[in-house]
């Protein structure tokens, strides 16, 4: 049996959410308090802690829902195919695309650490569905866990440089390198 949640609460969180986003917009988050909060969300403290038992834990939601809707891009990526080609860039672009038009959220949480440990959970929520929904086509000689947070990481470390770039390279540019680092040996490095 599904048990659907009130409208009341869906909304009063809904609002407290969009009040948040809109003060990390303003300042600091750590400069914002509860009261402020409540206020831009229209209620009261009382009602913000019948919710949240604190400000870290609303935008630790704020994130989760984000990465929900991350994990339905990458899911909906291979959708339907019995295989894929890993340097396959067109599958991507939605990905990276819901990325850049939530760029200010996740920046927060892949740049701005202000949630500690929300990168590690970006990566989890990506490694999950790897582990649990999809296998490589030919055996390796070693872990495939290794190969889950090589790839997750690797893709977090993509996102970082696209954050710390502002975001100037397209999403299909940006799928056609995480494409060519899928398809390609960097071969042999020299010391500079």
């Amino acid at each position: 049996m599904v048990v659907k949640e009130d409208r009341r609460v869906v909304r009063t969180r809904t609002n407290l959410k969009s009040a948040m986003l809109k003060l990390l917009s303003q300042k600091d988050f750590k400069e914002i308090s509860i009261t402020e909060i409540s206020k831009v969300a229209n209620c009261n403290r009382v009602t913000f802690y019948s919710h949240y038992k604190d400000s870290s834990h609303l935008l630790e939601d704020i994130f989760q829902d984000y990465l929900e809707q991350l994990a339905q891009y990458f899911r909906d990526s291979f959708k339907g195919k019995k295989s894929f080609l890993l340097s396959d860039p067109t599958r991507n672009v939605p990905i990276f695309e819901y990325v850049q038009k939530n760029q200010f959220v996740f920046s927060l949480m892949l740049i701005g650490e202000v949630i500690p440990g929300s990168q590690n959970h970006f990566c989890e929520t990506i490694t999950s569905i790897s582990r649990s929904e999809l296998q490589l086509k030919e055996e390796v000689w070693f872990d495939i866990e290794a190969i889950n947070f090589y790839e997750t990481y690797a893709l977090l470390g993509l996102f970082i440089f696209w954050i710390k770039e502002d975001f100037q390279t397209t999403p299909e540019e940006m799928a056609q390198r995480l494409s060519f680092l899928h398809s390609t040996s960097l071969g042999e490095a020299i010391v500079k």
